[in-house]
C-alpha cells in the first residue's frame, strides 16, 4: 500500500498565494522588505537626533537660568549692567573731551612759555612754581642793599622786559604781578620798618617803571594789567643760612597770572625749563 501524499505547510501555501496573487517574485518581495527596514532605521536615527537636540536645548535653557541666577545673586541685573555700560560710555566721552581741552591748554602754555623764554636771553630765569609762570630778577641787580630806588642797570633790564611784553599782543593783554622778596635777616632802619615794607616798596618801584608812559622814559605797559605785592622773607627759594642762599632770596619776580582757561596744574605739563 502506498503512503498518502505529504501536505505543504499552510504558511507556505499562503505565501505562494500572496506572491502569485500580487504578482511579486521572491526577489522583489525581499527588496521591498529591505527598503522597509532601511526606512525604519532612518526614522529611528532621526528620532534619536531630535531627542538629542531637545535635550541640548533644555540643557542650554537650564544653563541660562543658572547664569541669570548667579548675576542676580551678585546684586546685579541685566538692566543695571546696561546702565553701567551707558555710564562708562558717557565717562569715556567726557574723558575724551577733557583730554582735548587739556591739549589746548598745553598748547597755550607752550606758546606763552616760548614767548617769555625770550627774557632768558637777558640773563633772567623762567620757571613754573606754585602753578604760576615766574620770571625771576635778582634783587641785587635791581637795588642797592636796603634801598627801593632802582639802579641804572636794573632800569635798563626792566625796560627791555617791557619792550618784549609790549611788542607781543598776547603778552600785552595778560595780567602780571610784581612780587618783591627779601632774605630773612631783620631789616634795620629806614622808612620801611621791616622786610614786608622793603619788599612791597621794591615791587612798587618796578611796577611804576614798567607802567610809566614811553614819552616819560617808562615801559609803556597797561597799568590795568599789573599789580604789586610784597612777601618779605616768607617765600624763600634757597636756604638762608648762606650768603649765596640769601642772595637768591633777595629777588623780584614777574608772575604771569593764569586765566580761567589755564586753571590746571601747569607743572604737570611743563617739560622743563628752557
Amino acid at each position: 500500500m502506498r503512503g498518502s501524499p505529504v501536505k505543504a505547510p499552510s504558511w507556505f501555501l499562503l505565501a505562494t498565494f500572496v506572491f502569485s496573487g500580487c504578482g511579486y517574485s521572491q526577489d522583489e518581495w525581499d527588496q521591498k522588505v529591505r527598503e522597509n527596514e532601511e526606512l525604519r532605521a532612518q526614522l529611528s536615527s532621526e528620532q534619536r537626533a531630535r531627542a538629542k537636540s531637545e535635550s541640548d536645548y533644555a540643557d542650554a535653557l537650564e544653563e541660562i537660568d543658572s547664569l541669570r541666577n548667579q548675576v542676580m545673586e551678585g546684586g546685579l541685573s541685566l538692566d543695571s549692567m546696561n546702565a553701567n555700560l551707558e555710564a562708562q560710555k558717557k565717562a569715556l566721552e567726557e574723558y575724551a573731551q577733557r583730554t582735548a581741552q587739556l591739549q589746548q591748554i598745553r598748547e597755550r602754555f607752550d606758546i606763552l612759555k616760548g614767548k617769555l623764554a625770550q627774557l632768558t636771553k637777558l640773563g633772567l630765569k623762567l620757571e613754573v612754581r606754585d602753578n604760576r609762570m615766574v620770571i625771576e630778577l635778582p634783587g641785587d641787580v635791581l637795588f642797592d642793599s636796603g634801598k627801593d630806588e632802582l639802579k641804572k642797570d636794573g632800569q635798563a633790564i626792566l625796560l627791555k622786559i617791557a619792550e618784549v611784553v609790549r611788542s607781543d599782543v598776547d603778552l600785552r593783554k595778560r595780567h602780571f604781578q610784581v612780587a618783591g622778596h627779601t632774605d630773612d635777616r631783620p631789616f634795620v632802619g629806614g622808612n620801611f620798618k621791616d622786610n614786608w615794607g622793603l619788599s612791597a616798596m621794591r615791587a612798587r618801584s618796578v611796577l611804576v617803571l614798567l607802567t610809566t608812559a614811553l614819552d616819560k622814559k617808562g615801559g609803556g605797559l597797561d597799568v590795568r594789567n599789573w599789580s604789586a605785592a610784597g612777601y618779605g622773607s616768607t617765600d624763600p627759594v634757597a636756604d638762608n643760612t648762606s650768603d649765596e642762599g640769601r642772595a637768591k632770596n633777595r629777588r623780584v619776580e614777574l608772575v604771569a597770572q593764569p586765566d580761567v582757561n589755564e586753571m590746571i596744574n601747569l607743572g604737570s605739563i611743563d617739560s622743563g625749563n628752557p
